[in-house]
């Protein structure tokens, strides 16, 4: 990648930040600005936010975000695709984000403005997105074959005696299947717990049991465990549901439940 200069200016007055800005939105830049300023929105619904410190972002695609000095969500925002006008009044600076489908407008005012910076950034690089356990027990639940082929799924999170059975099911040759999933390296503890959750489940049935442990890999001496206690691994990458997630958002576990 290569740099690109940044353009910085403190403190500037409403007039000079206007052109700032104005340069920077003809030439696709991304924006941030820092001031005090007060909010309106009206579209869809209408709403105010009163005046306060804040910092505002413009994106390259025309989105906007204005964000609070706490939180990771931002108070108020506009898509990709506004169109951006600004002005100023007095000692105003006004900067306004236009959409016409749907129509409406953000329109923000600051009294004070901080700092201004534009900058064009390059950014090629790839989201991976690494899976949480809840994901890997959705992929599971979208598409049980990623534990095995013919594994039939009946629930998930069962409650029995030691806790909860993350997957509940039924394999290809009528056995009761349950399922113990682990996002990282799962140790002799997961083993322990697959087995009592087996142990649970064989005192209310009649039916053979098994006991699955999901997870990326097992740790040293672990596979040795599952196979004295009469249990199986399945290795599954947490980068292959968070893809499976990505592609559908789980289809197959909308029909599921």
């Amino acid at each position: 990648m290569v740099a690109k200069p940044l353009s910085v200016c403190e403190n500037p007055a409403p007039k000079e930040a206007s052109k700032i800005i104005e340069e920077a939105i003809s030439r696709r830049k991304a924006l941030i600005i820092i001031g005090s300023c007060w909010v309106d929105y009206h579209g869809r619904a209408s709403s105010s936010l009163e005046l306060g410190e804040r910092i505002l972002m413009i994106k390259e695609d025309g989105s906007l975000l204005v964000h609070r000095s706490v939180g990771y969500e931002p108070v108020n925002w506009q898509p990709p695709g506004c169109i951006f006008q600004t002005g100023v009044t007095g000692d105003v600076l006004s900067i306004r984000a236009l959409r016409r489908k749907p129509r409406e407008a953000l329109k923000i005012y600051f009294d004070k403005i901080y700092l201004v910076s534009a900058l064009s950034l390059a950014d090629e690089g790839k989201f991976s997105l690494h899976a949480s356990e809840e994901d890997m027990q959705k992929a599971i639940l979208a598409q049980p074959s990623l534990v095995e082929k013919g594994l039939k799924l009946i629930t998930y999170e069962k409650k029995v005696e030691p806790g909860f059975v993350d997957v509940y099911g039924v394999d290809e040759d009528g056995r009761m299947v349950i399922i113990e999933i682990k996002r990282k390296t799962a140790g002799r503890e997961a083993a322990l717990q697959l087995a009592r959750y087996a142990d649970s489940v064989k005192k209310s049935t009649t039916r053979e049991v098994r006991g699955i442990l999901v997870a990326p890999k097992v740790a040293r001496g672990v596979q040795k465990l599952l196979t004295a206690l009469g249990l199986d691994f399945k290795q599954l990458d947490p980068r292959k549901c968070a893809e499976i997630l990505g592609r559908s958002e789980t289809k197959g576990l909308r029909e599921f439940l």
